[in-house]
């Protein structure tokens, strides 16, 4: 076993190699190009216009992510804002709720302390009978 597993190694490179073509060229790579080691003015000229390309590819293509991102933060600083305004609303209704609790708190308090005032009249009272 250990011995045809070199051959099937040989024979898969072999089939790789064969599917392959004979000739690979070499694919133009969008980028800057040093345009100062051509030699005629045509090529100089249509390797500056491909910089140019490129570079006016590029600031499209980071303009509109960063645009997409703006407007992510827009919706985002929007959906806070909403949040906020949920927020300080909730705590205008908790406030109004604690201040009638209060308010209600001082009601019944009020006639609590009169009233235990009579009851220690009335206990002098009783304890003389």
């Amino acid at each position: 076993m250990i011995a045809r597993t070199p051959r099937i190694m040989i024979v898969a490179i072999a089939l790789l190699m064969a599917l392959m073509p004979a000739g690979v060229h070499a694919q133009d790579v969008p980028g800057i190009e040093i345009c100062t080691v051509e030699k005629t003015m045509e090529r100089r000229t249509s390797c500056l216009q491909s910089n140019v390309d490129f570079l006016q590819k590029t600031i499209t293509k980071l303009t509109t992510d960063h645009q997409q991102k703006i407007d992510a933060g827009n919706r985002q600083i929007e959906a806070l804002k909403n949040a906020v305004i949920g927020l300080q609303k909730l705590i205008g209704e908790l406030q109004a709720a604690q201040n009638k609790v209060a308010e209600d708190a001082k009601k019944t308090a009020a006639p609590a302390a009169k009233d235990p005032a009579p009851a220690a009249k009335d206990a002098p009272k009783e304890g003389t009978k």
